[in-house]
């Protein structure tokens, strides 16, 4: 592990610890945390079923806290009040993709914006319908696995208004449309208690990667709501989830909270010249940078050798070819 993060620390994509803020306990939690449902029975009952409103932030939400709440016996050993659990990547990034307003697309319309629905989770949005498959599929496969125990009722997860089809709604659903990826989520919560720390986050990265590998495509056409640079941006953190997941990071909340804090804290807009951009701090563009260069590289030479990619990038280029591979735009006034 600290050989890959001396290989990724020169492309900005893991910043030493110099470089790390730091962050209060409370700072930590993703925005509403304390009002997510925290055990299955607190949604709403219809029809003898348990109905969990997806496209509702608190809601989707609630599906993390649950998920962390009923495996925090297996991270006792890594610090207490569960901070050690490496579900937390999960919550943590819908949370920053909540308070960037990434779940609030389009522009011109009330969900998702605060004079609308703030919770609203907008089905145009590309990061929502992203996260759908890092939310409730993580939450159904856990639920396959029997994580949660005997459940009384069965578990309904309520569709958008509209594009229906693009989602699956209840564990029988979505093991008939994507097998495979329902899979690999039951296999990381059927993972023994005695398992060692790295080979749970093989598993954990493992199906993440499943799921962006299967949403990617699936959601192409969201991305026509974004600007361009916040789609390339978009393109660029899906790629890059992939050279994360080969170093098994450990996405507890310290870790996750800490790093998570580069990422750029709105939505990039038409203008915006990575590494340029004046209201983000020095590490936030590096880290965009270093996304695009990840991506652009990936593109050119395939995806066969992730490994020996990642180490070409972080011994060979420096600022001007990242440049070149990245172009930015520079106006004259």
């Amino acid at each position: 592990w600290n050989r890959l993060v001396s290989w990724i620390w020169p492309m900005g994509c893991i910043l030493p610890p110099a470089a790390v803020v730091s962050l209060t306990h409370k700072d930590a939690f993703p925005p509403l945390w304390h009002l997510a449902p925290g055990d299955i029975k607190d949604y709403s009952m219809k029809d003898n079923k348990i109905i969990i409103d997806a496209w509702n932030y608190e809601e989707r939400l609630g599906m993390y806290k649950i998920m962390l709440n009923h495996s925090s016996k297996y991270f006792t050993a890594f610090g207490s009040n569960n901070v050690g659990n490496i579900l937390w990547g999960l919550p943590l990034q819908h949370g920053w993709q909540y308070h960037t307003g990434r779940l609030a697309l389009p522009p011109n319309t009330t969900c998702g914006h605060g004079s609308g629905d703030h919770l609203c989770i907008s089905v145009q949005s590309w990061w929502g319908c992203m996260n759908y498959y890092l939310a409730i599929i993580p939450f159904l496969g856990a639920l396959e696995a029997g994580f949660f125990g005997q459940l009384k009722y069965p578990v309904e997860i309520l569709p958008p208004e509209e594009q229906k089809e693009d989602f699956c709604y209840s564990v029988s659903d979505c093991h008939s449309q994507i097998p495979k990826l329902m899979d690999e989520w039951k296999a990381y919560f059927e993972t023994p208690a005695s398992i060692k720390l790295d080979d749970a986050l093989n598993y954990l990265w493992k199906a993440h990667v499943a799921s962006i590998d299967y949403a990617l495509p699936k959601f192409k056409n969201r991305l026509k709501y974004l600007s361009g640079p916040e789609s390339n941006f978009g393109k660029n953190w899906a790629n890059g989830v992939e050279f994360i997941a080969a170093t098994h990071f450990p996405t507890d909340l310290r870790n996750t909270s800490e790093y998570q804090a580069f990422l750029p804290p709105r939505l990039l807009v038409e203008g915006d010249a990575i590494p340029f951009i004046g209201d983000f701090s020095p590490e936030q563009n590096k880290v965009l940078l270093s996304l695009c260069v990840l991506h652009k590289t990936n593109e050119f030479t395939g995806r066969q050798h992730i490994c020996g990619i990642f180490l070409l990038l972080s011994k060979e280029l420096s600022l001007q070819n990242n440049f070149l591979l990245c172009p930015v735009k520079f106006e004259t006034r």
